[in-house]
């Protein structure tokens, strides 16, 4: 054989070598990025106290995942309470930026609390991996059932006369979101909302039961942390922060703020959140699972349970969905004079 065919025949093997190589590598590489994960056990942290929003939609999350099989590894719920889920988030920007077996449940806070004047956080959903926003929520404001207070403008009117006289309470920090959804109401009915009295508890459970000890006259959180003692008796609820009446079992003759000529609404989203430097393999298998849970029965009664309604986004289409939520909490908390 010359010289130039032993060269040919030389470039032709090593060319074939590297080629199966790198086919070799290309196949491992998507190995590691689909099968491979998830090797560990699963943590979904409730930055929050037990019996809040977040709390209850990790819970319904891990256990909708494990009993339908959609996960095999097992998902443990923490509960991480602190400054409305400020404490927590500095710690998941940062010590927990790489890792991949601890996911986060989120909520307006998330952006609120970055972008609010007094006590914000330095990390926002720019600090984490957002995953799928998997439903929505709104604001209600609540009294206990004996409560003098028979409609949102008896309230109001109460708090303008003297707004000294009555403490409001939710779960989370003065600027944050069940503090934006008991002062909306009195901001839009013409009262100074740095003159409302409001007392913040870790979580809407924690708010609940300040309301039941008479340690609150009233409370602003979400409906479906209420929605089981409206139905038991111990509360009502005055009105609701949704654009139209609520389609829930035993809440629909609720009223909304429009309804009582406020003219404000609030919605309150929720989703699921990975870490800053998470890695596209698990990335890729939060999206896939959570849009197959968003298709199960069982997550269907789940929402319909906890009066949640169905809303869906994922990856990119729920990051767009957070930049523009962003511009709208920039225009609420500028009209109340607590934008950073």
């Amino acid at each position: 054989m010359s010289f130039k065919k032993k060269l040919l025949a030389l470039f032709s093997a090593t060319t074939l070598s590297l080629a199966l190589a790198a086919c070799s590598d290309s196949s491992d590489g998507e190995s590691k990025s689909t099968s491979d994960y998830p090797k560990n056990n699963i943590t979904i942290v409730a930055p929050s106290g037990a019996g809040g929003g977040w709390d209850l939609t990790a819970r319904a999350i891990g256990k909708t995942m494990n009993e339908t099989g959609l996960i095999d590894k097992s998902i443990t719920i923490e509960n991480q309470p602190g400054g409305g889920g400020a404490v927590f988030m500095a710690s998941y920007a940062t010590k927990e930026a790489k890792n991949d077996y601890m996911l986060m449940v989120k909520s307006p806070p998330i952006l609120i609390n970055n972008l609010k004047a007094e006590g914000n956080s330095p990390y926002g959903y720019k600090d984490t991996t957002p995953l799928a926003q998997l439903t929505k929520d709104y604001g209600a404001i609540v009294v206990k059932n004996d409560s003098p207070y028979q409609t949102i403008k008896d309230l109001l009117d109460a708090i303008k006369a003297d707004p000294s006289a009555l403490t409001l309470a939710g779960g989370s920090a003065p600027g944050s979101m069940d503090h934006l959804i008991t002062i909306l109401p009195a901001y839009e009915y013409g009262i100074d909302p740095k003159a409302v009295k409001y007392v913040s508890y870790d979580g809407g459970g924690e708010a609940m039961a300040a309301l039941l000890g008479s340690n609150a006259d009233a409370i602003g959180t979400d409906i479906s942390t209420v929605t089981s003692y409206v139905k038991s008796g111990d509360v009502r609820v005055l009105a609701v922060t949704s654009p139209e009446k609520l389609a829930i079992e035993g809440l629909e003759d609720i009223p909304t703020l429009y309804d009582e000529g406020i003219e404000t609404e609030f919605t309150i989203w929720r989703g699921i959140f990975g870490p800053k430097d998470m890695s596209e393999g698990a990335k890729d298998y939060w999206i896939e699972k959570l849009t197959a849970l968003n298709d199960k029965e069982e997550w269907k009664s789940a929402l319909a349970r906890n009066g949640w309604e169905q809303e869906f986004r994922a990856g990119d289409d729920f990051t767009k969905f957070l930049e523009e939520q962003e511009a709208s909490i920039v225009e609420i908390l500028t009209a109340l004079g607590m934008q950073k």
